[in-house]
């Protein structure tokens, strides 16, 4: 994805930049919902998750879910956040046809967790993006729309489950920082497991603020949230569009409304859904059924304790120990499931050639099947002892590449594949010798011809003893010899 700025009308010598900030939803992992026992988990038949809690019924009063808050903590410590030892739950009041309270219990004044930041890596160096603030809240249902041709039906399952609302400063200024950012946030979460960040359930979303400004200007231009979109993709193309829309209505003198939009992905344009409420519209006020939420700073102590080695420390840590280059560190970490996969790997084999080995060959592989590094078809165990038996000599680097593929079938030990095939490499030095002795002699015009001066010829002999060889020849032993043979 280009920069946006390649995107933005430019009329008249002025140019414009864009201003973006995200509100990111994202489920809690937790086995239960915000306020109710209800179950969780994804894909199960509509309505057979909903408690009398969730459906709203009268009389029922919800209870605070301690894991959930544990959850939004943790995530807050993971994001560098200060932890606010007494928050308030509220009652944010609008209509829904599957929001049965007919209000979402959220935070407003008083979050969970406050001001924080996400260190992205972008191609021209480090930039710092602004946690505004991290608060819980319930999720609504589900509207479901093309089921009956006539009817909206309702599905609650997802009536309660505990949402964490991270919201971004209007700190970002590409679709590609956007992409950084979304990515580094729910590699964060995954690597804490207070998110699993799967877009295409629904567990990570977001609502995408927009505007646009001459460069230079100190002052922001009129934002317009286009809500609720569920992939970085569909991200990065309502920014395109909606920035270019508002250059638009600009340069024809015309002005920009602050109002909420949707994103058709089918047509690839933003449009109207409500003029922009602000906070007074939802009418916010403490939850009379639930007293503010006070934490101690043993509380807060205990949780930091089991936060796990980070992505930005693990980074550190892999460029400073195992010698990476900060490029191949950032991959390595980018998905807690692929760092512990690499040094799985390196426990028993050569780091440099395990690293190229992951982002080389077995990234293209898992590419091509769309699979993630843990439903890898190559386990690191015998990735492992593939590296260990191109570093020992018994198999060239391309012989290697043929066992790589006869091992993404069935997740076979290399060393039974070479010895079924007879793909061993060749080192025997007198077998060589033998081996080269032939070629030399074979090719005697070649010969005199290399030896009057035509040193490129170097590469033909080493090309027919490796032909000679079937491919299996030591290639650092052949050109040892050939050396000697050729110079002697």
């Amino acid at each position: 994805m280009k920069d946006i700025n390649e995107f933005l009308i430019k009329r008249d010598n002025n140019n414009y930049e864009v201003v973006i900030g995200l509100e990111v939803h994202a489920q809690v992992t937790s086995n239960s919902k915000l306020f109710s026992s209800s179950s969780t988990k994804f894909g199960a038949e509509p309505n057979t998750q909903v408690s009398l809690v969730d459906a709203a019924f009268p009389g029922m009063l919800p209870v605070i879910n301690e894991f959930c808050v544990k959850q939004a903590i943790k995530t807050g410590i993971g994001l560098k956040a200060q932890i606010n030892k007494k928050s308030v739950f509220d009652r944010k009041n609008y209509f829904y046809a599957d929001l049965p309270q007919g209000y979402q219990i959220s935070q407003y004044k008083h979050p969970i967790v406050g001001e924080g930041k996400v260190i992205l890596d972008m191609p021209n160096g480090q930039k710092e993006i602004g946690i505004e603030r991290l608060h819980l809240e319930q999720d609504a249902g589900k509207s479901i729309h093309d089921i009956d041709p006539n009817n909206t039906l309702v599905d609650l399952n997802r009536s309660g489950v505990a949402l964490m609302e991270i919201v971004s400063k209007p700190d970002l200024r590409s679709p590609d920082e956007v992409n950084v950012y979304i990515k580094k946030l729910r590699s964060i979460m995954r690597y804490l497991g207070t998110c699993d960040g799967n877009m295409q359930e629904g567990s990570l979303r977001a609502d995408v603020n927009v505007s646009v400004r001459k460069k230079g200007e100190k002052t922001f231009g009129t934002r317009c949230e286009i809500k609720n979109v569920n992939s970085i993709k569909f991200m990065q193309m309502a920014i395109i569009h909606e920035a270019n829309r508002q250059v638009d209505l600009i340069e024809e003198g015309k002005s920009i409304d602050q109002e909420t939009r949707l994103f058709d992905i089918k047509k690839n344009e933003t449009r109207s859904m409500r003029s922009k409420e602000d906070a007074h519209d939802y009418r916010y006020f403490p939850d009379p059924d639930l007293l503010p939420l006070e934490v101690t700073d043993k509380f807060i102590d205990d949780i930091r304790s089991e936060i796990p080695e980070l992505p930005d420390e693990k980074k550190k840590r892999f460029i400073e120990k195992f010698k990476l280059t900060p490029y191949e560190a950032t991959i390595l970490v980018s998905d807690i499931e692929t760092s512990k996969y690499f040094e799985e790997v390196i426990k028993n084999a050569d780091v440099k050639l395990s690293t190229n080995w992951i982002t080389g060959e077995l990234f293209a592989v898992l590419n091509e099947k769309n699979l993630e590094i843990s439903q890898s078809p190559i386990s690191a165990t015998n990735l492992s002892r593939l590296i260990n038996l191109i570093k020992d000599g018994t198999i060239s680097g391309k012989i290697a590449k043929i066992v790589f593929e006869e091992m993404i079938v069935g997740d076979q030990d290399p060393q039974k594949i070479i010895e079924a095939k007879g793909l061993k490499q060749e080192s025997d030095p007198k077998a060589l010798e033998e081996l080269i002795e032939k070629v030399i002699q074979n090719n005697a015009d070649k010969v005199a011809e290399y030896k009057s001066g035509k040193d490129k010829l170097f590469g033909f002999f080493v090309g027919q003893a490796m032909k000679e060889s079937k491919g299996k020849g030591n290639p650092q032993l052949i050109n040892k010899i050939l050396k000697k043979k050729l110079n002697g």
